[in-house]
């Protein structure tokens, strides 16, 4: 796991204190495109459910999952998928 992936899930962990939480770097996939790092973690998926989010919209519960991480969404990760949910919501 690199820097800016274990960045991303402490930062989550602490902002969200999530049930489960997936951090998925697919910046391989993205080589050659806009955006793409030689090493990778420029690219992720995050996979998230948490108590936070009861009774958010979606686009609600995506945009706190990118406040806290808006220091590496300015610098560091080019993209970022973003799975929020609910406990119960599977």
């Amino acid at each position: 796991m690199g820097k800016v992936t274990k960045t991303i899930e402490k930062k989550l962990l602490e902002a969200l204190a999530p049930d489960h939480l997936e951090v998925i770097d697919e910046s391989e996939g993205h080589r050659g495109h806009a955006g793409y790092r030689e090493g990778g973690e420029s690219h992720f998926r995050v996979v998230i459910r948490a108590k936070a989010f009861k009774g958010q919209s979606r686009v609600a519960r995506q945009r706190m999952v990118m406040s806290a991480l808006k220091d590496e969404l300015a610098g560091p990760v080019h993209a970022l998928s973003i799975q929020a949910d609910t406990p119960g919501s599977d």
